[in-house]
């Protein structure tokens, strides 16, 4: 069975940082993309950032581009997100979102940040 855990969230004061982890399991092979979204209260799920493997590409939205980092980690089946310079708009339970061949996407359950002094 696929899995996948995000931890890391939690309060940060505005201008402060957070790494958030995505860990895989049941799946053995290359992830094809994963990425991760998020969802304020009262606003739709977004997109946030997405790395695919090949050919190998990022993407941020651009509400966050400049101050998260994407990564991942093969060996580990692991992505994280680096987010410096929080603000209290970055307020909001972040998802990871995994796709692997022939286009199965799989969601973890999400982990809460909140930016608040």
């Amino acid at each position: 069975q696929v899995r996948l855990v995000e931890s890391g969230g939690g309060l940060v004061h505005p201008g402060g940082s957070l790494r958030l982890s995505c860990a895989t399991s049941g799946f053995t092979g290359s992830w094809y993309a994963m990425r991760w979204y998020r969802q304020a209260p009262g606003k739709e799920r977004e997109l946030v950032a997405r790395t695919i493997s090949t050919p190998s590409t990022t993407f941020y939205s651009d509400s966050v581009k400049g101050r998260f980092t994407i990564s991942r980690d093969l060996r580990r089946n692991t992505v994280y997100l680096q987010m410096n310079d929080l603000k209290p708009e970055d307020t909001a339970v972040y998802y990871c979102n995994a796709v692997r061949p022939p286009g199965i996407d799989y969601w973890g359950n999400g982990t809460q940040v909140t930016v608040s002094s």
